[in-house]
């Protein structure tokens, strides 16, 4: 995803960067993180769309499997073939998003362990910078703040939108299965 950067970062850091270098260096590795942060919500946020989108799907399939059955029962052939043309592109739909979803999963997962990487690197590039480069006072504050635990409020946020998001989704998880328990209950 960030290749070109990626590169870049290690090529400054193998050539020993002078201090100058290495600050607009992590001001560039900032921005991508944090650009990286917000891909990885918006990632986040299509699986989610996905797995809601899926959901509707398997109810209609259910449905037309039934109706398929109620009708045979009937000897109503004319709806027996609507029902089973009907459960047949429910499938094929439901067949393309489980495969759109292990793909989002598959990408999110890289994407998150790149923002991992990337972010241990913004902090070793930091860590990095001689105390005598300008601006280290300011620098030299926060690190010393995220040292004692705290962290940049630009990164931070970031942080707390992905929290809240994984948090939803745990959430509507939570009401999913328990829709489906009190469904399989009674006996729908």
């Amino acid at each position: 995803m960030f290749e070109r950067l990626r590169a870049a970062i290690d090529a400054a850091l193998a050539a020993a960067t002078p201090a100058q270098d290495l600050r607009d260096l992590a001001g560039q590795m900032r921005k991508a993180v944090i650009e990286l942060k917000a891909a990885v919500g918006k990632m986040r946020d299509d699986l989610a769309a996905t797995e809601r989108q899926l959901e509707p799907e398997r109810r209609s399939l259910s449905d037309a499997q039934r109706r398929g059955r109620l009708a045979e029962g009937i000897s109503d052939h004319e709806t027996v073939e609507v029902a089973r043309r009907f459960a047949v592109k429910h499938a094929e739909r439901i067949s393309v998003l489980e495969q759109k979803l292990s793909a989002q999963r598959a990408e999110l997962a890289l994407a998150e362990r790149e923002l991992s990487e990337m972010t241990d690197r913004l902090r070793s590039v930091e860590r990095e910078r001689p105390p005598g480069s300008p601006g280290s006072p300011t620098e030299q504050a926060w690190r010393d703040i995220q040292a004692a635990g705290g962290a940049r409020p630009e990164t931070d946020l970031a942080d707390e939108l992905l929290k809240g998001s994984i948090d939803r989704q745990a959430r509507e998880a939570a009401a999913e299965a328990q829709l489906r328990e009190l469904k399989k209950k009674m006996g729908k």
